[in-house]
């Protein structure tokens, strides 16, 4: 028995009097105190569970628990210990920095829970020992008798008992767009949490009507609850680039250990002073280990977030920006995502043929186009008759105001009003002429509502509601400005034409009128019937070109809905996302028993683009499904019943303008315009930055490896030292940092999103990055030993001197500036790529080249590193030799873009 939930399974397959029988109350007494009581104590409160809050050192401490993180820290130490107060403060501050931009955002996502808690602050009406009472809606227990009435919150799940009129809206738990009319009859018990007309549910909210319901489930037994804990459940994940930042880490370590200890080693065995040795060692250590990735990451990143903000997508989790550049697989809503959310009357079909409607959402222009013709405003007295219906049967609200509509209601009655406009027929003024006796509003029994209106001393009764019921209510059908006898045959011809309408992704309507004498007596007989309307909530726009366009990028979109199959396919045609021929719909039923499907079911679902009647745990299962196939995937949702699924998916994408808080605080992005153009322009970012880190690793591993290799190869050669310790951090300092936050804010090639997405495996640094970090380590290092060796033939003392030091500390540091023109895409040209039209790396080089020309000329810093002025010839040296690199550089990147080598 799960807790918090009665010992009633299934109470939608049970009558009214069997719920109340297992649960042992009255409709009219309710229970009594005692018994609430023993029950609470059974039960507990109607409350969901708290979430277990991290305390905050805890969320500090785990900022620094990388090996990058902890790379930097002995870095620190190792600087402060050699002396080196600047390069140590450098480095902690990067840490501090770094370890604050992660706890403020960890703190803001470990409250995810709280506005769920804040839907059981609610007051409900229950009845209990014959009296109706207010309580606090905690301290219901399965068995209350709850009165509801429109606009409350549902405060726990209910079984319908006694239904009056009574519609709810559903959104935020099953994802229907329009509110659902509720019943109290006995369903199948295998009906879709969707489909279960006689059940109230936690969190969701009466739009019309009133009901009397028994409490069979409160707190975390509740479908709300169930999606409370689930959320608890999934955990943290670790984005892509974390998991590459810290194997990059764990590679750093040996190569560093390894090279430090043969240039320790090697220098001291050939009779180098030995406390030097040690400092160009530990100097050597500091510098390998690249200080400005985790803060120029997170820099790359947050740019990301801010570029991504101009294109609507509001991302909470910095790393999850990257993530999105590896992303295979969309699974995405249809409502309001993919369709603008608008209902809108797209056809009526009449006695005397088809009659389609041009314009969608809320423009009120549009043409009636009927055989072969098209009207600002329709001729056919039918066509007429069938818009005057639509608005007269209607509770909606569309006004205008400064130029805009205003529009309030059912959406289904909205689009009944604006077609009308679109006929010339306004609300207010038709009501006038017919002004409004009597209503009979919506009885999810009878699946109709009608309206009287007042006509020459008669009454007109106007009548919408499911096609089935009103043409089974009608005898005559409307021909033009007669009527004649509705036979059977007809009848059925008229369902099975409803069934097909459907079919093609359209809610249908029917549409009937009569005259009588008086307002009493029922609406739905004798009627006459107008017709069917279909109405449809139109594609975006832009959905299929940009549908088209993640297909060009290798990524699959899934539609995830939970509408009908019908509805779902049409949808997925209209947009592009199948062809006209398929017609594979894989229903959300068909994902419940997951764990034991067979790799053929699994293969059919990863490849499925249409699934229809989904509920929450299906969307999990799918979501697994796709990630065991090694998958990156996004997911999308709006409702409080999405918010497990966001958590699981590896990138979860909320709603911003229709998405309840809960699946906003649980996702990693919201759509601020709910549009999946948006979601298309941030995998592009994502991509970009992904692109733009392996342009800055690349550079600043190669420069760290060149540093490296100047001295050992020095070391190994016998040679003097050409670089000194404090030139190493210097350099360290100016190179690493000022090159590298430029390439950060490179704007991608033109061609990203015309390549496959990366495989979600694939390290930051591939096998032929390897090889260029070395091949370019290697140029660099040769450059710099063939001018040091040059340099000490120019001078008296040899390389012994100030001067063929300086020459090899410059040609180091500038042969490091043009190389990040040698990390430009493969694919990108020779002379505009996003390296060279990115200012800010022209910024960068400037401003390092004035640092470099004071460490010579300065008098303080030169004295501190050791420089002196070196000539003209000396400086003809340094930019000959620094300049080896980056045409060799730009050789082997032409050479290969021309044989089409990628970089994975």
């Amino acid at each position: 028995m799960v807790r918090n939930r009665d010992d009633t399974q299934s109470p939608w397959s049970r009558s009214v009097s069997d719920v109340l029988e297992q649960l042992d109350v009255s409709k009219d007494e309710g229970l009594t105190e005692e018994e609430v009581k023993r029950r609470r104590e059974r039960f507990g409160p109607n409350e969901l569970h708290e979430v277990e809050q991290r305390r905050w050192l805890e969320v500090l401490v785990n900022q620094f628990a990388s090996v990058i993180v902890l790379l930097l820290a002995v870095a620190a130490v190792a600087a402060f210990v050699m002396g080196d107060v600047i390069e140590g403060t450098a480095v902690l501050a990067v840490l501090v920095i770094n370890g604050a931009i992660g706890f403020v955002t960890e703190m803001r996502a470990i409250r995810s829970m709280e506005s769920l808690q804040e839907m059981t602050e609610v007051e409900t009406r229950v009845r209990r020992s014959g009296d109706d009472q207010e309580i606090p809606a905690e301290n219901l227990v399965p068995g209350d008798i709850v009165i509801l009435d429109a606009g409350d919150i549902v405060p726990a799940d209910l079984r319908v008992i006694d239904p009056s009129k009574l519609q709810v809206d559903e959104s935020a738990l099953t994802g229907e767009s329009v509110p659902v009319g509720k019943t109290s009859e006995p369903l199948d018990e295998d009906v879709p949490l969707a489909e279960r007309e006689n059940m109230l549910y936690k969190g969701t909210y009466l739009t019309r009507g009133t009901a009397e319901a028994v409490v069979v489930a409160t707190g975390p037994g509740t479908e709300l609850g169930q999606i409370s804990a689930s959320l608890q459940e999934t955990g943290e994940k670790k984005t892509p680039l974390q998991g590459k930042l810290d194997d990059l880490g764990q590679k750093l370590v040996p190569l560093l250990l390894v090279v430090a200890a043969i240039v320790l080693v090697s220098g001291w065995l050939r009779g180098q002073d030995l406390f030097l040795m040690v400092e160009t060692a530990i100097a050597l250590a500091v510098a390998t280990v690249p200080e400005g990735l985790p803060i120029v990451a997170t820099l790359v990143l947050a740019r990301g977030m801010w570029r991504m903000a101009d294109r609507n997508a509001l991302i909470s989790n910095l790393a999850s920006v990257e993530t999105l550049g590896s992303t295979t697989v969309i699974c995405t809503d249809k409502t309001g995502t993919l369709t603008e959310n608008k209902m809108t009357v797209a056809a009526y079909e009449l006695a005397n043929g088809s009659v389609e409607v041009t314009g969608t959402g809320l423009d009120t222009k549009g043409t009636f186009q009927h055989g072969g013709q098209e009207l600002d405003e329709p001729q056919d007295p039918a066509m007429q008759e069938a818009l005057k219906v639509g608005v007269l049967c209607n509770n909606a609200s569309v006004t205008e105001e400064d130029g805009e509509l205003n529009v309030s209601g059912d959406p289904m009655e909205v689009a009944l009003l604006i077609a009308g406009m679109k006929g010339g027929l306004n609300r207010d003024a038709l009501l006038e002429s017919l002004p409004e006796a009597r209503e009979v509003s919506f009885d999810p029994a009878v699946k109709m509502m009608a309206t009287y209106h007042d006509s020459d001393g008669r009454y007109t009764v106007a009548v919408k509601g499911a096609p089935e019921e009103v043409i089974d209510a009608s005898s005559r059908v409307v021909t033009g400005e007669d009527s004649r006898e509705l036979s059977a045959t007809e009848k059925d011809e008229l369902i099975e034409k409803s069934e097909r309408m459907a079919e093609d992704g359209l809610r249908v309507l029917g549409l009937a009128k009569k005259d009588v004498d008086s307002t009493e007596g029922s609406p739905y007989e004798d009627l006459s019937l107008i017709g069917l309307v279909g109405l449809i909530d139109p594609p975006r726009k832009e959905v299929r070109s940009t549908i088209q366009r993640c297909q060009d990028a290798g990524i699959r979109v899934v539609m995830v809905t939970g509408d009908h199959a019908g509805t779902a396919q049409n949808i997925a045609r209209s947009v592009g996302l199948v062809g006209s021929d398929d017609t594979e719909v894989v229903e959300g039923r068909e994902l419940d028993d997951v764990e034991n499907l067979t790799q053929a079911e699994r293969d059919r679902f990863v490849n499925a683009s249409v699934f229809a009647r989904v509920n929450p745990a299906n969307k999990l299962d799918l979501i697994d499904v796709h990630q065991a196939a090694g998958s990156i995937v996004a997911m999308t949702g709006d409702g409080v019943n999405d918010a497990p699924a966001l958590k699981r998916a590896d990138i979860g994408v909320a709603m911003g303008q229709r998405g309840t808080q809960v699946a906003q605080e649980a996702s990693d992005m919201i759509l601020q315009d709910d549009n999946f153009e948006s979601i298309y322009h941030a995998v592009r970012e994502g991509r970009i930055i992904f692109s733009n880190i392996r342009k800055f690793v690349l550079y600043l591993m190669s420069c760290n490896v060149s540093e490296l290799l100047v001295i050992l190869i020095a070391a190994l050669l016998g040679f003097p030292l050409p670089l000194l310790p404090l030139q190493i951090l210097f350099l360290n300092v100016v190179t690493d940092i000022f090159p590298a936050f430029a390439l950060g804010a490179c704007g991608g090639s033109s061609d990203i999103m015309d390549r496959p997405p990366r495989d979600p495996e694939e390290p930051i640094m591939t096998r032929i990055n390897w090889t260029e970090l070395g091949l370019f380590g290697i140029l660099i290092s040769a450059a710099v030993i063939g001018a040091f060796v040059i340099g000490g033939r120019m001078y008296a003392g040899g390389m012994d001197t100030d001067e063929a030091v300086t020459i090899s500390f410059l040609t180091l540091a500038f042969a490091q500036l043009w190389h990040v023109f040698n990390v430009r895409d493969i694919t990108s040209d020779l002379v505009r790529n996003e390296v060279t039209e990115n200012l800010y790396v022209w910024g960068a080089l400037g401003l390092s080249s004035v640092i470099l020309f004071g460490a010579v000329y300065l008098p303080g810093i030169s004295l501190a590193l050791s420089t002196t002025p070196i000539g003209v010839e000396g400086w003809l040296l340094v930019f000959g030799m620094s300049l080896l690199p980056f045409v060799i550089g730009q050789l082997e990147r032409e050479l290969r873009r021309r044989v089409g080598t990628s970089d994975s």
